[in-house]
C-alpha cells in the first residue's frame, strides 16, 4: 500500500508540475507578446529569440504475434502475442535569456511514472561548450543516442543490453566546425527515478565522432565515432542480459550476477549515407576487471544495418551531435493530393555474445526486416519481422508493427 501511494504520488507530483510550467508559459506569453508557432511541435518563443519553449510528447503502440520452435518453448515457454504501449512521454524544453537550456520529460508507459531526462544546461561557455547537469543519457553508441523516434526499427539492436543509457551525473559537450563532436561525463548509477545511493559508484563515459565526408546538401556522409566508458560500481558486481529485438519477449540471453571490481566498455560506430541509401554499424566490446582469485571476463555485441528509401528520401544526420534525427518526407501523405508520404525498407543483422570462460550468458543472433511508412515529419507505421536464433537451443519468429505520433 505505501509503495502504491507513493507511486501515486509521484504521478501527481509529475501533473501539478506539468500544469504550473504550462500556467507559467501561457501567462508569460501574454505579458512579454510571446510568438507560437508550430515546427513539429507547439514552440513559443519572444520576438527576440532570448527565450524558446518547446512542448512535445510521443506515443508509441505495438502489437506483436510470436512463435518458437519447441527448444525455445520448453526453455522459455510459449511465446505471447500481445500489445503494450511502448512509450507515452511528454515533455517541455527550451533555452531562457540565452545561455541556460532545461528539459524535463516523463514516461507514463506501464502504469508508472519514469523521469526521461531532466536536466538544466549551461551553454556557451567558451572552450567547453555546454556544460549539462541532471538525469540523462550517458554519450555512448550512436544508436542509443539516437531517439527512439527515429531509429529505423522498432526496437535497438542487440548491444544496446551493454550501453549505460541513462544516469544522474555532469556532462560536458562541445563541436568544432559541425563537423566533430565530443562529449564527456562524469555519472552515478541511479534508478528510473534518478536516485542512487552508495559511497563511490561513479562512472566515467565519452564520446567522439567526426564526419569526414560531408556534402553541402548533407546527402553524401560518412560518420566515424567512438565511445568509452569505465564502470565502478559500489557493489563490485554487473549483470548483463537481453530480449530479441521485440520487447513483449522474455529475455533469452543472461550472463547472470557477475562479481567484478569494474567494467571496461569500448564501442566503434560507422555510417555512411549516400541519398536514399544507408549503412551503419557498430561493434561494443565488454571488459570485466575480477576481484581476488576471479578470471577477467569479455562480451562483445555488433550489428549491420542498410536501408533505402523507395521515395527517394534520406536519413537526416546531424553531425553537430553525431546522430540520427527525424525524417522529413517530400510530400506528406494525403489522399486529396495522392501523396503517400515517405517510404523505407530496412535490414538488420545483429549479435550478442554473453559467453566466455566459466560464463554461459548464451549467444542471440537476429535477423530483422522493417518496412517504414512517414505520413508526415510527425507520424508513422513500422512493420518488423525479426527471426531470433539462440546458439544451442532454438529460434523464434517475431512479426510486429508500431503506431508511432510524436511533436
Amino acid at each position: 500500500m505505501i509503495l502504491r501511494t507513493r507511486k501515486i504520488n509521484i504521478r501527481v507530483l509529475a501533473g501539478v508540475v506539468w500544469s504550473l510550467s504550462c500556467f507559467a508559459t501561457i501567462s508569460f506569453a501574454e505579458k512579454n507578446d510571446i510568438q507560437v508557432k508550430w515546427k513539429d511541435g507547439v514552440r513559443l518563443e519572444t520576438k527576440d529569440k532570448r527565450v524558446r519553449v518547446r512542448l512535445g510528447g510521443r506515443i508509441q503502440y505495438d502489437f506483436a504475434t510470436m512463435s518458437q520452435d519447441s527448444d525455445i518453448q520448453q526453455s522459455f515457454g510459449s511465446l505471447q502475442d500481445g500489445t503494450e504501449l511502448r512509450r507515452a512521454r511528454i515533455y517541455l524544453s527550451g533555452v531562457l535569456h540565452e545561455h541556460v537550456d532545461f528539459k524535463a520529460q516523463y514516461d507514463f508507459a506501464g502504469g508508472l511514472t519514469k523521469f526521461k531526462d531532466v536536466y538544466i544546461g549551461l551553454t556557451g561557455i567558451p572552450h567547453l561548450g555546454k556544460i549539462t547537469v541532471g538525469y540523462m543519457k550517458e554519450p555512448f553508441s550512436l544508436e542509443e543516442l539516437t531517439s527512439s523516434n527515429n531509429i529505423t526499427f522498432m526496437e535497438r539492436p542487440l548491444l544496446v543490453g551493454f550501453a549505460p543509457s541513462r544516469n544522474v551525473g555532469v556532462l560536458i559537450s562541445n563541436h568544432a566546425k559541425e563537423r566533430v563532436s565530443w562529449a564527456i561525463g562524469i555519472f552515478r548509477n541511479t534508478n528510473d527515478l534518478g536516485i542512487g545511493q552508495g559511497d563511490g559508484n561513479f562512472d566515467f563515459t565519452g564520446r567522439l565522432t567526426g564526419t569526414p565526408w560531408l556534402s553541402e546538401e548533407g546527402m553524401q556522409v560518412v560518420h566515424l565515432g567512438l565511445s568509452y566508458s569505465h564502470r565502478s560500481p559500489s557493489d563490485p558486481s554487473f549483470r548483463f542480459s537481453q530480449r530479441p529485438e521485440a520487447h513483449l519477449t522474455p529475455r533469452f540471453v543472461d550472463t547472470g550476477t557477475l562479481l567484478a571490481q569494474s567494467a571496461n566498455l569500448v564501442g566503434p560506430e560507422f555510417a555512411w549515407i549516400q541519398g536514399p541509401l544507408s549503412i551503419q554499424t557498430e561493434y561494443v566490446h565488454a571488459s570485466l576487471d575480477p576481484v581476488t582469485g576471479n578470471s577477467k571476463s569479455n562480451f562483445q555485441g555488433y550489428y549491420f544495418l542498410g536501408s533505402f528509401f523507395l521515395t527517394g528520401e534520406q536519413r537526416n544526420y546531424r553531425a553537430s551531435e553525431g546522430r540520427f534525427r527525424g525524417i522529413q518526407p517530400k510530400n506528406n501523405f494525403d489522399i486529396s493530393e495522392k501523396s503517400v508520404g515517405a517510404v523505407e525498407v530496412a535490414f538488420r543483422y545483429s549479435s550478442l555474445d554473453l559467453e566466455d570462460k566459466s560464463v554461459t550468458g548464451g549467444k542471440l543472433h537476429d535477423w530483422t526486416l522493417g518496412l517504414n511508412w512517414y505520413l508526415n515529419p510527425n507520424a508513422r507505421i513500422m512493420w518488423n519481422y525479426v527471426r531470433a536464433d539462440l546458439d544451442n537451443v532454438g529460434a523464434a519468429d517475431i512479426l510486429q508493427m508500431r503506431l508511432q505520433l510524436n511533436f
